[in-house]
């Protein structure tokens, strides 16, 4: 009997550790299934089920963690609060059902703030105010369509499903399925079930939306209002040398002759990066802008912005933001003015450089002037060498890096701050080449004719940046910026595109029907002589803007 004890113990971890594989690939499958179905009703059915096991999974986790202590003793108020949780998923759905554009300015308005939570053994920043708007909109989405009452989208919904939509689907299940090998399954549930899945659900509802100037407008300014009051944080927290979050920023500004503030986030480069999105819009709304006013107040704003970008000291930020001004420009004025410059000032960071190596830090070691991340990144290569075919699985940097460099907990990083670093030694070439892949369709399809729009500028600009940035310190579809920049980007890609169909087949149609007297045998003037109210065939479409 003793013996059998532990036997039954360790089957039984055995059998949970395998329910949670398993459930985790059934989320990915379900949340690849939300943005590949065809039909409206299968997609339904999918979002309802992927809201359903996910929180299972995120509580079978975690259930064991201090945060849940107080509901494990307590069952009456756990069940009160799942109650509590579900009247209020119930009324957003409603008002969601009701007014589908207020699903898009809350998403905007959550997308900043994280609350700590435990899982897999850390304390990890998750956005729980955001999982509850996608999952008040899921209900909404979904249950409207199962009824078989139309929610106000795309006119075109069912469409089928794009090359970024499979590569993102791939995405997803690829790093699940990775996760069952992983020697880190608790970092990769936290991932899949935390980001990957919710913001595919995000994507798949912002899509369908139908974006309007007016409503990229209202989310521009509801970002920009978010990014002034965590700006006045910032300044706040530097005139008293004092931060309101994150122990390990706060030891660093003691042991330091410079202060980093990071206002109402945990990270100084994550509040950099949200600085530098709203930025990147405001730029492409004051550039593709005739109004006077309009390029003052964007003027001012970014004037303010910058001097909160300032205080993060964030590299990785400001590198970001001169990626995505770069193709702003390169939009806006052409490439090769904009290479022209970019030589210029790289000519004269390389003098710099060459002739004072002390002023930017390079006359010490490279670990050092790099922080310590040549050696992450080093690492990571050294990881992907050892495991090239099939990665040491998803979310296992942080252990390898740590055996094979013989290092601590505390100086393991999750990530080599290089997310195609990372992503080639937890999954192999196989991730790798998907990584690449998304990356090309991704940037292809919103760059493509986005130099007529004003607010297709803006996010392609934007999703540049925070892909560089995520070169130079981490979190690419782990952020859900990413996740909305493409959603946003994709839909009003679609939408243009109809636009031009519908303009093309109205002129095809124009061009064969009989005009009246004096306009020609077959019809009305030539194409050298277009008319008012249309242009030729060839021609930019006049700049749209938000």
């Amino acid at each position: 009997m003793d013996a059998a004890g532990p036997a039954l113990t360790v089957a039984l971890s055995t059998f949970a550790e395998a329910a949670q594989a398993v459930g985790v690939i059934g989320a990915a499958l379900l949340a690849g299934l939300v943005l590949l179905a065809r039909s409206a009703r299968a997609r339904a059915f999918a979002m309802l089920a992927a809201l359903a096991l996910t929180p299972v999974l995120l509580i079978a986790n975690i259930w064991s963690t201090p945060q849940f202590e107080a509901l494990r003793e307590r069952p009456a108020l756990a069940l009160a609060a799942a109650a509590a949780g579900l009247v209020a998923l119930a009324i957003g759905a409603f008002v969601f059902h009701r007014r589908p554009q207020l699903f898009v300015l809350c998403a905007a308005a959550a997308l900043p703030f994280r609350v700590p939570i435990e899982s897999g053994g850390e304390t990890a920043n998750l956005l729980v105010p955001l999982y509850l708007v996608i999952a008040a909109g899921g209900l909404s989405y979904a249950l409207v369509r199962l009824r078989g009452v139309g929610w106000r989208e795309d006119p075109s919904p069912d469409r089928e499903p794009g090359t970024l939509q499979w590569l993102l689907a791939a995405s997803i299940v690829l790093y699940a399925l990775q996760a069952a090998y992983s020697s880190d399954f608790d970092h990769a549930l936290s991932q899949e079930t935390f980001f990957y899945v919710p913001f595919a659900l995000l994507f798949a509802l912002l899509v369908r939306i139908e974006w309007t100037p007016r409503l990229v407008s209202r989310c521009l300014l509801v970002l920009l209002a978010l990014a002034v009051v965590f700006v006045g944080v910032g300044f706040v927290e530097y005139a008293q040398r004092e931060l309101l979050l994150n122990p390990k920023v706060i030891a660093s500004n003691q042991f330091e002759t410079y202060f980093r503030v990071n206002s109402l986030f945990f990270d100084p480069n994550i509040y950099g990066r949200f600085l530098a999105t709203v930025m990147l819009g405001l730029a492409a709304l004051a550039l593709w802008s005739r109004r006077t006013n309009v390029i003052g107040a964007c003027a001012l704003a970014l004037a303010l912005l910058l001097a909160g970008l300032v205080l993060t000291l964030s590299q990785s930020s400001f590198t970001a933001l001169l990626a995505g001004l770069a193709v702003l420009g390169a939009l806006r004025w052409g490439a090769g003015r904009v290479l022209a410059v970019a030589g210029g000032f790289a000519l004269a960071a390389l003098i710099v450089v060459l002739a004072a190596p002390a002023a930017v830090g390079l006359d010490q070691s490279l670990e050092k002037a790099t922080s310590g991340r040549s050696e992450l990144i080093r690492g990571g290569v050294e990881l992907f060498a050892d495991r090239p075919l099939t990665g040491h699985g998803a979310g296992a940097f942080r252990r390898e890096y740590r055996d094979s460099e013989k290092a601590s907990s505390e100086r393991a990083a999750a990530a080599s701050h290089t997310i195609a670093i990372t992503t080639a030694a937890e999954q192999g070439v196989g991730g790798l080449g998907l990584y690449l892949a998304l990356l090309a369709v991704a940037l292809a399809g919103l760059l493509r004719g986005a130099r007529h729009d004003a607010a297709r500028a803006g996010i392609a600009a934007a999703f540049v940046a925070l892909v560089v940035h995520t070169l130079l310190y981490a979190a690419f579809l782990e952020d859900p910026l990413a996740w909305a920049l493409l959603a946003v980007g994709t839909a009003l890609a679609g939408r243009a595109a109809a636009a031009t169909t519908a303009a093309e087949r109205a002129a095809a149609r124009s061009a064969v029907r009989p005009g009246p007297a004096g306009t020609g045998a077959d019809g009305p003037a030539s194409a050298a002589d277009p008319g008012p109210g249309t242009r030729a065939a060839g021609s930019a479409p006049a700049p749209s803007q938000p």
